[in-house]
């Protein structure tokens, strides 16, 4: 992309015709295939596509990390030096020095058995063989200090596994930008992140990029952070790239309905919802023995004959200078200004029977009342005793009506998942009490009693691959709970052949195995099974989370028409914010424990009044660039603290952005009393609710 940078510079890396293929029991896989992009100091390129489209493999074979199964052909050159014709011994010279890495999970990346400052004093000390300790300790704490972690002289003593998953990121950011690298690659970085530390190690990023001016390679499937960190974006699909261009006229501009169904299947956190999404139709293309044509033909709705015949060429787009595109259909697009509403037609969404029907008119389903869970904490020897206390869930109000989603978000360890396993336990909570469908939950109940309440409530996990019995057909998993429920024979023919129809599978497929599936089309398969025996309650824990977001779009508009066609009510637990505002009817933000906010999904994305929703949202990455540059981002301060700390006053107060504008009295009442969820107007019932005592 040399039109966005000095005409006279020299690309920091040049990747031409870079094909990588791989030896399988299957066939050869090609894994990426003529890849061809420059990258330049102090600019972001930013790689796109769903899983399987090549990114990480291009961002390994640039750091010569491929296995010797790898059969890898073309040119990646680094300051005009040759790549590719470099041994092991060579490249160990650039990586950590001239080109550093980012790992998707630090956990695997960092070494368990050695500390955070030993590991630093390894990506130094390689690099700078004649460091003294004193200049190493003083560049450990100068690093860590950079990325943000508190205490550092302390912390260069930890060990990985005492470090969050968020500080973890920060301290392999550390040790990339140690050497004042010329190229950082970024491999999903943030991908297993909750959205506030997301944005603290982009922040952290961002400042890195500018201290050391580096060219970053950002490899991600999130099109909501690319559009708030790249400058220039490579569009992948079946490993090749198929689109790219700068940031602002891929988004406003795309050229390739590949591109145009990543950016209408994201759901927006910053707007309230007009329509539904629109899901790519099929799954990615099997990179073996792969057809003639187009990849992306079996997908598009726009492909014709000469699209299934012979395989586009990356072109430039006729009049838009800089954007190339590999499809054969592009020119008529650009012609005629399509977007992807007008290339995916997405069906109207089933009409719901509670459609007008008050939210006070309709039955609860759930009624969770101050329910507490605790864990013991022991420690000792042989003989274990208790030494404290974890609160995972700690007086926790909500219910759930007919007809309607309610959503739990907050910061991973909030206590979400925990409130979900307590409800289906069917039984009277450590504290507090439950009721389902009128229905108060005792310790000992009458058996078939719990045989109904559990025909009547159902759980979708948020990993399908190991909630779904691998050694089991499609058949016996869904026939499973109506065995359970003294389902006929017949019956369970019948229903488990309309549960496939339900969930947009086909019955032949009923044989085959979980591993014989797409993620996608398992999370749809685990969805039939939670349904097989007309649940009234369905509870999802994290059910998309797993996805790329072109197969997201297709289960969560599944999740929407099934809600209205069955009338069943969801309890979705999430930590994405855009999927919750685009689902949900009703929302509650938990804060180790506690519910800090509640009440209808847009008053409280509209209105948020505590300060920890407020930077939950403001956090939310949001698919649009011109509108990531003007957004304010509260950035929390800080770690989560531990369940098992006890607090006087509000858990918040040490992280709350809000306590440095009150007076000293007003902080003391925060330190001292805890808030306790209350009306946000008392003057104006609308049911939103806030535990702060300033909101």
């Amino acid at each position: 992309m040399n039109d966005t940078a000095n005409e006279n510079e020299q690309p920091v890396i040049s990747v031409r015709d870079l094909t990588v293929s791989f030896a399988s029991e299957a066939g050869t896989v090609h894994a990426v295939r003529g890849m061809n992009f420059d990258l330049y100091r102090g600019r972001t390129l930013g790689i796109v596509g769903e899983s399987g489209s090549g990114k990480s493999v291009t961002s390994m074979a640039i750091m010569g990390l491929l296995d010797k199964n790898a059969k890898v052909t073309g040119s990646i050159t680094y300051h005009g030096d040759e790549l590719l014709t470099k041994s092991d011994l060579e490249m160990s010279k650039i990586r950590g020095r001239g080109i550093a890495m980012v790992f998707q999970d630090p956990l695997s990346a960092l070494t368990p058995v050695f500390s955070i400052g030993d590991q630093i004093k390894e990506a130094l000390v390689t690099h700078n063989p004649k460091m003294t300790e004193q200049q190493i300790h003083d560049r450990s704490i100068e690093l860590m200090n950079l990325v943000g972690i508190p205490d550092p002289e302390e912390r260069l003593k930890s060990f990985p596994h005492e470090f969050s998953g968020g500080m973890r990121q920060r301290v392999m950011i550390a040790m990339a930008i140690a050497n004042d690298p010329d190229v950082i690659i970024a491999d999903e970085p943030t991908t297993a992140l909750d959205v506030t530390i997301q944005a603290q190690v982009l922040e952290v990023l961002r400042k890195a990029q500018r201290e050391t001016g580096a060219a970053v390679i950002f490899i991600t499937h999130d099109l909501g952070v690319i559009a708030g960190i790249a400058d220039d974006i490579v569009v992948m699909y079946a490993g090749r790239p198929v689109e790219k261009s700068d940031v602002d006229t891929i988004f406003a501009k795309p050229a390739m309905p590949y591109t145009m169904g990543l950016l209408g299947a994201v759901p927006r956190s910053d707007r309230e919802r007009a329509s539904r999404l629109v899901p790519i139709p099929g799954s990615p293309m099997n990179l073996v023995n792969m057809p003639k044509g187009c990849p992306f033909s079996p997908r598009c709705p726009l492909a014709t004959d000469v699209c299934r015949q012979s395989e586009p060429a990356m072109q430039p787009v006729p009049g838009r200078e800089g954007q190339f595109v590999a499809c054969h259909r592009a020119a008529e697009i650009v012609s005629k200004g399509l977007t992807f509403r007008d290339v995916y037609t997405v069906g109207e969404a089933v009409k719901s029977k509670f459609d007008g029907v008050p939210r006070e008119q309709r039955k609860t389903v759930l009624d969770v009342q101050h329910m507490r869970k605790t864990f013991p904490l022991t420690g000792g020897g042989f003989l274990r005793r208790k030494i404290g206390e974890v609160r995972a869930v700690d007086d926790v109000t909500l219910n759930v009506r007919e007809g309607e989603t309610v959503a739990l978000v907050g910061e991973s360890g909030s206590g979400k998942s925990t409130t979900l396993m307590e409800i289906m336990e069917f039984a009277k909570p450590q504290e507090g009490e439950i009721e389902m469908f009128g229905t108060k939950l005792e310790r000992k109940m009458p058996r078939e009693q719990r045989r109904e309440l559990r025909s009547a409530v159902q759980y979708v996990f948020q990993d399908p691959m190991s909630s779904l019995d691998p050694r089991l057909p499609i058949y016996d998993i869904l026939a499973e709970p109506m065995k359970v429920q003294h389902y006929s024979k017949e019956q369970i023919r019948e229903r488990i052949a309309e549960l496939m129809r339900l969930v947009e599978l086909n019955p032949d497929q009923v044989d085959r195995f979980p591993t014989q599936f797409s993620g996608g089309q398992r999370q749809r398969i685990a969805i039939a099974r939670a349904l097989a025996v007309n649940p009234k309650l369905v509870l999802l824990d994290e059910p998309v989370s797993a996805l790329d977001v072109s197969i997201q779009a297709g289960v969560i508009n599944l999740l929407e028409d099934l809600q209205n066609k069955l009338g069943v009510a969801y309890l979705f637990v999430a930590h994405n914010l855009s999927v919750v505002r685009h689902i949900s009817s009703q929302v509650a933000v938990m804060y180790l424990g506690r519910i800090v906010e509640s009440g209808e999904t847009e008053d409280v994305f509209e209105h948020p009044l505590h300060p920890y929703t407020q930077a939950l949202i403001s956090a939310v990455p949001v698919p649009d660039p011109a509108a990531e540059r003007t957004r304010k981002r509260i950035v929390l301060e800080g770690e989560v603290p531990s369940p098992t700390e006890t607090f006087k006053g509000c858990p918040f107060a040490g992280r709350c952005p809000l306590m440095p504008t009150l007076s000293a009295d007003q902080q003391a009442r925060c330190r001292g009393e805890k808030p306790m969820l209350r009306a946000a107007n008392a003057s104006r019932p609308s049911g939103h609710q806030v535990a702060c005592h300033f909101a």
